[in-house]
């Protein structure tokens, strides 16, 4: 569901290729780059195939038949009067750090014939964020490309003082001539001549692998022991397209999931956020998908909570972000994070990722109810507590509160795009920013967070504390963010105390959180669901009708299945049966006219606009909390 890319995606074990519709890369930037990716590198930007002289005629364009493979029927050119002589089957298929190509040219003449085979590779190692359409540039002082012709390929190199990069290309059979392309480009030319009998075959094998910069020289398959049956999910009252599109959610699941280093150096296997640009651990997204999970792969919390203690901040680092107990926004393994280009190598930029990482833990422990977990992360969870009444701001502002970063986000929760917290007038609210959301987070993390004091650590005094913390913030909250005219909560509260009056959806995360009072909490549920909110597919990020709304906008009137899922679990605690089963209702239906696959984000139009909803067209499919949706669907409607 993302308009205008035809692009062929094949993803498994933390590597993904876009193809052409031929299977051809060409080396795009932009909204859809093709390519072969692997932490964070495109590592394949270009792999043109000719037969005969000319590029092959799609009789059959490239289809993906599975998440990692790729077949595509080709032919040279031909006439009706002088048909082609071959014909070429192709496979393309994606493993960990490593991309395959199969030709098998299948000869349709009588007579021997023979195949005069050329293929151009290259492999330009740009960095994801130089591939992005934000018109930035960033300097490579010293950065050397070579590309040298092999027995049996090609050998790419890219290096860059202490950072060095490869991929490498081999062929059975060897090719006959490995000859360079027009500079400046390392690319290479591949030839062969393939001689087949009449209605005989050849066939042509290619291996490329990904070498990147601080991994194994080559990286392993990966063994999938994330991919575990699931738990409680055969539910009576589920409709077939709610278990499809719960059963295609924990497959993208699946294709997410990624190897990273858990707290004590093991090992886990986390969400990641999603492709093409968010393929690394992502705090606040993996926080929410695994919570999404919870009742059904409680392993997944496990995992993402582990690797985020891991990761969590330690010292004072201005440029990015960290503070000592701070939950990391995003990890990042590319070549501009390292020579710290930009800022997200690990981004603590996210005023939400420590207060769900509390949450989460505590829905783990009650759950499962295993305490193991809550007592080895026990310090990190004090660490995090720490974090929300100092720098996060409690003590000092009585809210969670983020100070914009001209270097990396303007915006720290999770809609974080410029402008995205706004008047109603379109003007973007100024800092220390305390987004209404975020409070409901903070008020759930230390009413939870007490109970794993008292009932775990066996903490009183912390517990006390920490519940009338929580009862003063939702004292607060209910007096400064309330807008009695509009009957609804304030977006936010800029530096100046001013409420940001624009009507949003963050206001359903209140529900979730527990934060209202329940006669409000039920008021704005049912507010959620009017037109201007709700376009018959989802929930708008910003009620239509307003001056900022912009259908087709990121964040202010656009439509995110994750945003719906929280707000469906939040009406589910006060009983609004009929809202959860309308939220539902349009997700399910809007995914089942997409092969069952709920995408990033969808555009704002009202559902009477079009047969089916309108892309956005820059989002991210799969993408993992887009995937959990459906399973928090199912679960609040197990609730109500």
């Amino acid at each position: 569901m993302t308009a205008a890319d035809t692009r062929v995606q094949l993803v498994r074990d933390a590597t993904f290729a876009r193809l052409g519709a031929d299977g051809a890369i060409t080396g795009t930037r932009g909204t859809a780059p093709d390519g072969v990716f692997l932490r964070d590198a495109r590592h394949l930007s270009r792999w043109q195939l000719t037969v005969d002289g000319t590029s092959p005629v799609a009789l059959t364009p490239t289809t993906a038949e599975t998440d990692h493979t790729a077949a595509g029927v080709l032919t040279p050119q031909g006439t009706r009067d002088n048909p082609p002589p071959y014909t070429v089957f192709r496979g393309q298929t994606v493993t960990a750090g490593t991309f395959t190509e199969h030709l098998r040219l299948v000869s349709n003449r009588p007579d021997p014939v023979t195949a005069h085979v050329e293929l151009t590779i290259d492999a330009d190692f740009a960095d994801l964020f130089e591939l992005r359409a934000d018109d930035r540039h960033y300097d490579k002082p010293g950065a050397r490309y070579e590309a040298h012709p092999t027995d049996d390929g090609l050998r790419f190199d890219y290096r860059r003082d202490d950072w060095h990069a490869r991929t490498t290309v081999t062929c059975r059979p060897a090719p006959e001539t490995a000859e360079p392309a027009a500079p400046p480009s390392t690319a290479h030319t591949l030839t062969w001549d393939l001689d087949l009998d009449g209605h005989g075959q050849a066939d042509l094998h290619l291996t490329v692998h990904a070498h990147p910069h601080g991994a194994a020289a080559r990286t392993p398959a990966v063994p999938h022991p994330h991919r575990q049956p699931t738990t409680a999910t055969a539910a009576a009252t589920a409709t077939d397209d709610l278990t499809r599109t719960c059963e295609r959610g924990l497959a993208d699941v699946d294709l997410l999931t990624i190897p990273v280093t858990g707290v004590d150096g093991e090992e886990v296997y986390a969400p990641a956020a999603g492709i093409p640009w968010f393929l690394t651990l992502f705090g606040r997204d993996s926080l929410l998908t695994s919570y999404f999970l919870l009742p059904y792969r409680p392993q997944t919390a496990a995992a993402t909570l582990s690797a985020l203690a891991a990761t969590q901040g330690q010292r004072y680092d201005a440029f990015s972000g960290e503070q000592p107990g701070r939950i990391v926004h995003e990890t990042r393994h590319g070549e501009l994070a390292h020579f710290r280009q930009v800022p997200y190598g690990r981004y603590y930029g996210a005023v939400d990722a420590t207060p769900l990482f509390l949450i989460l833990l505590h829905a783990h422990h009650e759950a499962t109810g295993d305490r193991t977990l809550a007592l080895r992360l026990e310090r990190h969870a004090r660490q995090a507590v720490d974090w929300m009444l100092t720098d996060g701001g409690l003590d000092k502002h009585g809210y969670l509160v983020y100070h914009p970063d001209p270097g990396g986000l303007v915006n720290q929760n999770w809609k974080d795009s410029a402008g995205a917290i706004c008047f109603t007038d379109g003007t973007q609210a100024q800092g220390p920013i305390a987004v209404s959301e975020a409070q409901g987070y903070a008020y759930d993390a230390l009413v939870r967070t007490a109970e794993l004091a008292q009932v775990v650590w066996r903490d009183e005094q912390l517990a006390h504390r920490l519940r009338e913390t929580a009862a003063r913030l939702r004292g607060r909250f209910l007096t400064d963010f309330w807008m009695p005219d509009a009957d609804f909560p304030a977006l936010a509260l800029d530096g100046d105390g001013r409420q940001v009056d624009a009507l949003a959806s963050d206001a359903g995360h209140l529900l979730w959180s527990g934060i209202l009072d329940e006669d409000r909490a039920r008021r704005v549920g049912g507010r959620l669901l009017e037109p201007d909110f709700f376009s018959g597919w989802a929930i708008r990020t910003l009620a239509a009708g307003q001056k900022p709304y912009h259908p087709l906008s990121y964040h202010r009137g656009s439509a995110w299945p994750h945003d719906n899922a929280v707000v469906a679990l939040g009406l589910a605690r006060y009983g609004l049966a009929d809202e959860v089963h309308t939220v539902t209702e349009g997700l399910v239906a809007a995914a089942a006219l997409h092969d069952y696959r709920l995408p990033e984000v969808i555009a704002g139009y009202p559902r009477t606009a079009t047969a089916g909803p309108v892309p956005y067209p820059h989002a991210c499919s799969p993408q993992a909390w887009a995937a959990a949706t459906p399973l928090a669907l199912r679960t609040a409607l197990q609730q109500v």
